[in-house]
């Protein structure tokens, strides 16, 4: 599959917290975060594996009982069942890869 998209097809999840899944296959799926300086994306966890990267910015992002000060290009994999959340310190883009698919992701149309 190959997506070319622009830059409409994002949809707000939370204050500050924006996403759009790039592409999916039927083991993973790609999405871009657009994240807004002060916004928090709270304590949660799902059974999907979770690997991302930052393009831009700065986040705190706590992984269990670990908390870790993201910068660009830095990266992290958060393994299925696992606690995290994450505190936006500047505003950043952060494109992450969730595997099996999350089917709540897959859009409606492609871009």
């Amino acid at each position: 599959m190959f997506e070319k998209c622009g830059k409409e097809g994002y949809k707000l999840v939370l204050d500050g917290i924006e996403q759009k899944t790039l592409v999916h296959g039927d083991k993973t799926l790609m999405v871009e975060f657009l994240l807004q300086k002060g916004a928090v994306l709270p304590l949660h966890s799902h059974p999907h594996e979770q690997t991302g990267y930052l393009v831009k910015g700065e986040i705190r992002l706590t992984i269990g009982e670990d908390v870790y000060e993201v910068l660009p290009g830095d990266s992290w994999c958060i393994p299925g069942g696992v606690s995290h959340s994450a505190k936006i310190i500047e505003e950043s883009v952060a494109v992450e890869v969730f595997s099996p698919v999350r089917v709540e992701y897959i859009p409606e149309k492609s871009c």
